[in-house]
C-alpha cells in the first residue's frame, strides 16, 4: 500500500503509553476509519456513476 503508516503503527509497542493515551489514540484511528470509508463510498457512487454514463447500449 502507498505509505501504508497503518502498518507502521499495528507493528509499533504499546506498553510504553498509559490509558489515557491509548484511548486518544483509539479516537484518532476511528475517526481515521469514518473517513476513509466516507471516501471509499463517495468513490463508489462516482464509480457507479461513470459506469451507467459509459455501460454499452443495448442495440436490439
Amino acid at each position: 500500500m502507498r505509505g501504508d503508516a497503518a502498518s507502521r503503527l499495528a507493528g509499533e509497542p504499546l506498553d510504553s503509553y498509559s490509558q489515557d493515551e491509548l484511548m486518544a489514540r483509539i479516537q484518532v484511528l476511528e475517526a481515521e476509519i469514518a473517513r476513509v470509508k466516507a471516501h471509499h463510498a463517495k468513490a463508489a457512487d462516482h464509480r457507479q456513476l461513470a459506469d451507467s454514463l459509459f455501460k454499452p447500449r443495448d442495440t436490439d
